[in-house]
């Protein structure tokens, strides 16, 4: 059995087996990119910039085309991953846009007179090794900015994703990049080990599990390589006060349920003011439930099936191993059809629960009750990850106050799917480190070189 393979999560049907890479052509890519980097390290900034403004532009014109094999591949809403399409094109612009201000020489005042600035360059080769939820985004992130400072990219995409992963290296080779600019390689693990070692590459990002990433970070260190990890994520919507219920459910079912709740940033814990708590938990759970799973190559659709089926089993496990230990169901909780698992809330769930702790990544939502804001950071801050967060509050001040207390990389204040490509995107603790995205996402696997001429 071929471990690249595209089997459609509606169906079960599985469409296409894709060869894995051999030992040579491991060998190949690397000699590829090492000898593009020489290259395409050479081009002028603008030069780079025009071509991942190509990028962007050979993403919306097959749009339509791209978004049926994120349907295909892991079962997004269509409408879904039109979008996914559509903030990849921003991505890219972006970089583009702002690349010769971003990589401008940055002069540094000293007393000792004469001058002094940081000359941003390029490290090398980098390693990509992208998940399956996200399969052109997670990836404009990490290479947009890269490229376009002048590394190359060696991409290992999720297996369940072989379609988006040659889709993506025949638009690079379209923009006009050089040939081994962008390599795409159906590795495995093991080779995955291998590549890091190289001495060619000189970075790696991983977007995954923490499990994954844990087993990167290690290989990576061991030989002295520049890692960025973005892992899982139990991120909280937090209600402080509102006078609008109504609004603020459909924004909290609309922050668990986007991606079908696959999104390591999804709102997987729901933490409300005691005061608003009956309302609120009873409205949230209706809402939960009146989405129902559905074919998700249709318009319209707004849930679609996980992404696998053992994606569905362990996050059914999770779900009746939560009740096992005493949570209550206040929607959904049913066996699921294949892999269409219906919109499931789990209530009165407590720290010495294995769920408590855990990221559920699916259509289930936790809510808790807290009285305080004390309280509500305190349950935040409880959780091993610190990827997110969201906080509802009339009170600007009083959300700011909670924010700056929250232990987590983002905090989106009154707005649900804030991010955007000038926006920072990363977290701490279990969550990882570093960050995609803005002018930080540029800073990452670059050279910031000091030049100093004396007086």
């Amino acid at each position: 059995m071929a471990d690249y393979a595209v089997t459609n999560p509606a169906t079960n049907e599985k469409v296409a087996d894709y060869p894995t890479a051999t030992a040579a052509d491991i060998q190949q890519a690397l000699a590829s990119v090492g000898d593009a980097y020489r290259q395409w390290s050479r081009f002028g900034v603008a030069q780079r910039a025009a071509r991942i403004r190509r990028v962007a532009e050979l993403h919306a014109e097959r749009r339509e085309e791209l978004a049926a094999i994120i349907v295909r591949e892991m079962g997004k809403p269509i409408d879904q991953a039109r979008e996914e399409i559509d903030i990849c094109v921003d991505i890219y612009r972006y970089y583009a846009d702002n690349a010769e201000a971003f990589l401008q020489d940055e002069p540094i005042e000293s007393p000792a007179g004469g001058s002094a600035f940081i000359r941003r360059q390029p490290l090398g080769v980098l390693v990509g090794i992208m998940p399956w939820n996200f399969p052109f985004y997670q990836v404009a992130r990490f290479v947009a900015p890269n490229l376009v400072l002048g590394n190359t990219i060696l991409l290992k995409h999720a297996p369940q994703c072989p379609e988006s992963a040659l889709a993506l290296e025949s638009l690079f080779l379209k923009a006009g990049l050089p040939e081994g600019a962008y390599v795409n390689v159906f590795a495995t693990n093991e080779q995955v080990a291998e590549v890091i070692a190289d001495p060619r590459v000189q970075g790696v990002s991983l977007t995954g599990s923490e499990r994954a990433g844990a087993a990167v970070a290690e290989q990576a260190g061991r030989h002295l390589k520049k890692v960025v990890l973005e892992l899982g994520g139990s991120d909280v919507f937090v209600v402080l006060d509102t006078d609008d219920i109504d609004s603020v459910v459909e924004m909290a079912v609309a922050g668990r349920l986007g991606n079908n709740g696959q999104a390591c940033n999804g709102s997987k814990r729901i933490v409300v003011m005691d005061n608003i708590y009956v309302e609120f938990s009873k409205k949230f759970a209706a809402a939960m439930a009146a989405h129902v799973p559905a074919d998700p190559s249709v318009d319209g659709a707004t849930l679609g099936p996980l992404s696998s089926v053992s994606a569905t089993r362990n996050l059914q496990h999770q779900v009746q191993k939560a009740i096992d230990q005493g949570a209550v169901v206040r929607a959904g909780g049913a066996n699921p059809e294949h892999n269409f698992f219906a919109p499931t809330v789990l209530t009165d769930v407590t720290p010495e629960m294995d769920v408590y702790h855990e990221e559920l990544f699916g259509p289930v939502a936790v809510v808790y009750r807290v009285a305080s804001e004390d309280e509500a950071v305190e349950l935040t801050n409880s959780s091993p990850f610190g990827l997110g967060a969201i906080v509802i509050s009339q009170d600007e001040q009083k959300a700011l106050r909670v924010a700056d207390g929250l232990e987590v990389g983002m905090v989106f204040i009154n707005e649900v799917g804030g991010e955007a490509a000038e926006l920072p995107f990363g977290g701490v603790k279990r969550s990882g480190f570093g960050r995609e995205l803005g002018r930080l996402g540029i800073d990452e696997f670059v050279n910031k070189k000091l030049i100093r001429v004396k007086a």
